[in-house]
């Protein structure tokens, strides 16, 4: 003989309260904060050890590692950069922390000096739309199309000497 099978039903409310509390779940997982690392990972203890005059371009590679880039003009300046960001979803993602360490060498190859900055550099480009602004004549869209009719050999122009 079988025996019957009997599943236990929730009631209908806890049911929803628990469907609707999964769907807000799902929803708001899309919005939490994305954080982003990238560049070159700090230590302080490293970065401190750096001293002018007493290290040399071998020192300073051994200790932190190839530069993220070396200055564009000479070799002489070794740029280690890193940068944290903050994304919400898919906004764009925003600094919250940056750090530039700039070691500088003296023609011999030894420090010459270590300079750090940080978030103040980072600048923000708004671009005005879709015009670009210009400095001179502001002419108008038919100025632009018939602004040369006539121009071409006009008297006084400069042209072919006859």
């Amino acid at each position: 003989m079988l025996m019957p099978t009997h599943y236990p039903m929730l009631p209908a409310r806890p049911m929803r309260l628990i469907v609707a509390g999964l769907a807000l779940a799902l929803a708001t997982s899309g919005c939490a904060q994305l954080k982003g690392r990238q560049g070159y990972v700090v230590d302080p203890m490293l970065t401190e050890a750096i001293t002018p005059g007493v290290d040399n371009r071998e020192s300073v590679e051994k200790t932190l590692g190839r530069p993220t880039f070396v200055g564009q003009f000479s070799d002489n300046e070794y740029y280690y950069v890193s940068r944290e960001t903050r994304q919400l979803a898919f906004a764009k993602p925003r600094p919250v922390g940056q750090q530039v360490l700039r070691v500088r060498f003296d023609p011999a190859g030894n420090v010459a000096a270590v300079d750090r900055t940080g978030l103040e550099l980072v600048s923000k480009i708004s671009p005005e739309g879709d015009k670009t602004p210009t400095l001179g004549r502001h002419r108008s869209f038919f100025e632009d199309i018939f602004g040369n009719i006539g121009a071409v050999g006009a008297p006084g122009a400069a042209g072919p000497s006859q």
